[in-house]
C-alpha cells in the first residue's frame, strides 16, 4: 500500500523431524490463464505474450510480456533471497527459464528444527504508468532499491494506519458484525485505494478478486461512492474523471442509437464501449439466450447521481466547473432525447429499456425488447434533468457560457428539459407504484410451489427458461426496482419530486409499493439485501435486521451457493458498510448541510464512525438516546449539522449532541424532536477504542 509497485512473500520452512535435502522452485509465470470461472472456460482465457525472459543478477529474474488484445506491457522482477539467523543461507541455484516462466530452482541442506525464511520481492510496471521510461528497465531499476521483506511489510502497515484512521469503524455490541464490516472495507481498499487516483481505473462490479464479469465496469459504484465520499473524496473524483474520460464514447453511442447527449453502457469496456454479452448462457438448460441488458440506460442515472452527490459532501467546485457540470448535461440530453410526448396522456414517456429488475426485457408475446415506462428510470430521469439545470445555475457565469457554447445548448433545448422534468409519466397500479407500465397484467407467480421444487429460486429467470417458461410472464423481480428509489431519495425528496411531477406522493404509498415488491422479488442479487434492509430500516426494524445480516453474510458464507470462488460482491461489501453509515444513522448531505435522522437499533450499541464533510475530519457517535457530532481542530470555516430540525454551527474542534426521542416499534421515524440540541462545546474527538 505504500509503493504500489511492490510485491513481497515470505515463507518460513521448519524441518520438525528430518534433516536432509529442500528443493524450492521460485518463478514468475507467464503462462497463467483466466479459467476460474466454470461457464467462461469454453470462452478464450489466454490474455497474455511472451515478450522476453532474462536473468538481472544471481537472485533476479525478469519477465515481460505483452496483452494480446489490447497491447499493453506487463514486466515483473523478482529477487528471491534465503535467510538462516538473519544471515543469507548457502544454496546452490540453478535457472529455471522455460516459455513465459522464468526464476531459480534452490537447493540446500536443512537440519532438524532449524528454520529457513525464504523472501520473495518482486516489481511491478505496466505501459499504463505514468513517470517511467518502459516497464521493463523500470521493473530492474527498481528492484535492488528495494530492502527486505521486513522494511516493505513496515511501510505497508504504516500505510494501511493511516487508511483506517480515515475508516475508523467501531462498535460497543456485535463483534461478529463488526469483523465482516473491517473485512468489507479491507476488500473495498484493496481494490480502489489511494494508489488509484493517479491511474485511469473504473471500479470493477467483482473487484480485483477474480474474473467474474470479466472486469467491466456496471453501475455499482452507486453502492461503492458514498463511502468513499465521506473519507476519500479525491479518490472518488479520480473515479468519476475514469467516467469523464469515456464521455466522447458515451455520446457516440447515442448517436449511433439515434439519441443526443450521452449513453453510458451497461458494461463498460476499457475504451467504455458497450461489452454486455449478446448471447447469455443459462446454466440450468445449458442453453445460450439473448441477452438484453444493454438495455439497462439507467447507468447514466448512477453515473449523474455520483457526480452530484460527490459536490454535495465537497463543494468541489473546481470539479463541478470543468467536469461534473459537462457530464450532467450530456446525461440529461439523453433522457431528454429519448422521451418522447404522448399525446393521449400529455405526458413524456420512454419506451424500450430495462430497470434495475434485470428480469424484465420486454413484455410476453411482443418481440421487441424492453419495457415502457420504468418507474425507477422515468422519476430518476426528472432528477437528473433538475440536478443538470441546478449545476448549471452553479458554476460562475463566463464558464456557463463557454460549456453552452461548447455542448451547442441554447435555452430553447433548456426550457423543453424543464418541461419533460414535471411530465414524465409514472404508472400506478392497485395503491402501489407499478414498476413499469403494464407489470398489473402479468401473471402472479406459485412462489411456493417454486421454492418446493427448487429451493433456492434467486435466479428464477434460468429455472423458468429451463422450463421452456419466461419470467417477462410474472410479476416478479430479481432484486428491488421500483425501491430504489426509496434507497436513493429520502421520503422528503420523493414527495417533492413527485409534486413536481404533479403526483400525490401519499404516507401509506411508500409502505404498501415496498410490501408489494418484497413479496415477489426472488433477492437473485446480492445488492437486493442492502437495498431491502434499507428501505425497511425505518418501518419494520428486526426484518431490515435480517437483511443486514444477510448483506454482511453474502460473500462470507456465500448466500448464492457459488458465485463468491468467482470473486467477491464489491458494491454488496460497500453497501453493507453504508447502511451503517448512513441509513441507521439518517445520514444525509444535501442543501449545505450535514444532515441526522437516527433510527439506531438498541441491540447494536454504540456506533461510532469516522467521515470527512466540507475537509472536516468529524467522528460520530450513534446510540438510542443521543447522536454526537466531533469534529477534529483545524482552520476550516464552520459547517451546519441538523438533526430532526434542530440546525447548529459545528466549528473546528467543536462537538455537539443531539437527544434523540426513541420511536415505539410500531411507528415509522420521527420526523422531528421537540427538545434542542446540547450547545456545541470545545473539544478533541475521542474513540471507543484504538483503532
Amino acid at each position: 500500500m505504500d509503493f504500489e509497485h511492490a510485491c513481497a512473500l515470505e515463507v518460513t520452512y521448519v524441518p520438525e523431524d528430518w534433516s536432509g535435502r529442500l528443493e524450492i522452485e521460485s518463478v514468475l509465470d507467464g503462462t497463467v490463464e483466466n479459467t476460474l470461472v466454470e461457464r467462461y472456460r469454453e470462452l478464450a482465457g489466454d490474455h497474455l505474450d511472451l515478450l522476453r525472459t532474462a536473468a538481472l543478477a544471481p537472485d533476479s529474474v525478469l519477465l515481460e510480456m505483452v496483452t494480446n488484445q489490447s497491447a499493453i506491457r506487463v514486466a515483473m522482477a523478482a529477487r528471491t533471497t534465503l535467510w538462516h539467523d538473519g544471515e543469507p543461507a548457502a544454496a546452490e541455484r540453478r535457472l529455471v527459464d522455460a516459455h513465459a516462466v522464468v526464476g531459480h530452482r534452490l537447493t540446500l541442506e536443512v537440519h532438524r528444527s532449524e528454520t529457513v525464511t525464504l523472501e520473495k520481492v518482486v516489481t511491478l510496471f505496466t505501459g499504463r504508468d505514468r513517470a517511467i521510461a518502459e516497464p521493463a528497465s523500470e521493473a530492474a531499476r527498481w528492484l535492488p532499491r528495494l530492502g527486505r521483506v521486513d522494511d516493505l511489510v513496515e511501510r505497508h502497515v504504516r500505510a494501511w494506519g493511516h487508511l483506517w484512521e480515515r475508516f475508523h469503524v467501531d462498535m460497543e455490541r456485535e463483534s461478529h458484525m463488526l469483523r465482516i464490516l473491517r473485512l468489507d472495507l479491507l476488500h473495498l481498499l484493496q481494490s480502489v485505494s489511494p494508489n488509484s487516483v493517479d491511474l485511469d481505473v473504473g471500479v470493477p462490479a467483482r473487484g480485483l478478486h477474480g474474473e467474474a464479469y470479466r472486469g467491466h465496469i456496471l453501475w455499482d459504484e452507486l453502492f461503492i461512492f458514498p463511502v468513499l465520499n465521506l473519507r476519500l473524496p479525491l479518490l472518488t473524483r479520480s473515479l468519476i474523471r475514469y467516467r469523464y474520460r469515456r464521455l466522447p464514447e458515451a455520446r457516440a453511442a447515442a448517436r449511433e442509437a439515434g439519441y443526443a447527449g450521452a449513453m453510458f453502457p451497461w458494461q463498460s469496456g476499457s475504451n467504455g464501449e458497450e461489452e454486455s454479452q449478446r448471447l447469455h448462457l443459462n446454466p440450468a438448460s445449458r442453453r445460450w439466450i439473448p441477452d438484453p441488458t444493454r438495455r439497462q440506460r439507467h447507468v447514466g442515472i448512477a453515473i449523474a447521481y455520483n457526480v452530484w452527490h460527490y459536490y454535495q459532501v465537497t463543494a468541489d467546485q473546481e470539479f463541478l466547473v470543468n467536469y461534473g457540470a459537462e457530464m450532467l448535461l450530456e446525461i440529461a440530453r439523453f433522457w431528454a432525447s429519448i422521451a418522447c410526448y404522448d399525446h393521449t396522456r400529455g405526458r413524456y414517456v420512454i419506451r424500450g429499456v430495462m430497470g434495475p429488475d434485470e428480469f424484465h426485457s420486454g413484455y410476453p408475446g411482443r418481440d421487441q425488447e424492453g419495457i415502457d415506462n420504468n418507474a425507477y428510470t422515468n422519476v430518476m430521469a426528472s432528477w437528473v434533468l433538475q440536478r443538470a439545470m441546478e449545476a448549471l445555475d452553479l458554476i460562475p457565469a463566463q464558464k456557463r457560457h463557454e460549456l453552452l457554447g461548447k455542448m451547442n445548448l441554447h435555452p430553447k433545448e433548456l426550457g423543453r428539459w424543464a418541461n419533460i422534468a414535471h411530465k414524465l409519466f409514472v404508472p400506478f397500479h392497485d395503491g402501489v407504484i407499478s414498476q413499469f407500465e403494464g407489470y398489473e397484467d402479468l401473471e402472479e407467480l406459485d412462489w411456493d410451489r417454486y421454492r418446493a421444487t427448487y429451493g433456492d429460486i434467486r435466479r428464477l429467470d434460468r429455472i423458468l427458461e429451463a422450463e421452456n417458461d419466461t419470467v417477462n410472464r410474472y410479476k416478479a423481480s430479481k432484486q428491488a426496482d421500483a425501491l430504489m428509489l426509496f434507497y436513493l431519495l429520502s421520503a422528503d425528496e420523493l414527495r417533492e419530486l413527485f409534486a413536481q411531477l404533479g403526483y400525490e406522493l401519499d404516507r401509506e404509498l411508500i409502505p404498501r409499493t415496498i410490501h408489494y415488491y418484497l413479496d415477489r422479488t426472488s433477492h437473485g442479487s446480492t445488492l437486493s439485501a442492502v437495498v431491502h434492509a434499507w428501505v425497511l430500516a425505518r418501518s419494520e426494524r428486526e426484518r431490515a435486521l435480517h437483511f443486514l445480516t444477510e448483506a454482511l453474510e453474502a460473500d462470507v458464507a456465500d448466500i448464492q451457493g457459488g458465485t463468491t470462488p468467482e470473486a467477491i460482491h464489491l458494491a454488496a461489501m460497500a453497501g453493507s458498510v453504508d447502511l451503517f453509515q448512513r441509513c441507521f444513522s439518517g445520514l444525509e448531505t444535501r442543501q449545505d448541510q450535514l444532515l441526522l435522522n437516527p433510527y439506531w437499533p438498541e441491540s447494536l450499541g454504540v456506533m461510532e464512525f469516522s467521515i470527512r464533510y466540507r475537509e472536516h475530519p468529524l467522528t460520530l457517535r450513534i446510540h438510542g438516546d443521543s447522536a454526537e457530532v466531533l469534529a477534529s481542530p483545524g482552520m476550516q470555516r464552520p459547517i451546519e449539522v441538523a438533526c430532526r430540525g434542530e440546525v447548529v454551527e459545528l466549528e473546528p474542534g467543536a462537538r455537539v449532541s443531539f437527544p434523540l426521542l426513541v420511536p415505539r416499534a410500531d411507528q415509522q421515524a420521527v420526523s422531528g424532536d421537540p427538545r434542542p440540541a446540547r450547545p456545541t462545546v470545545p473539544g478533541p474527538p475521542g474513540r471507543l477504542a484504538p483503532p
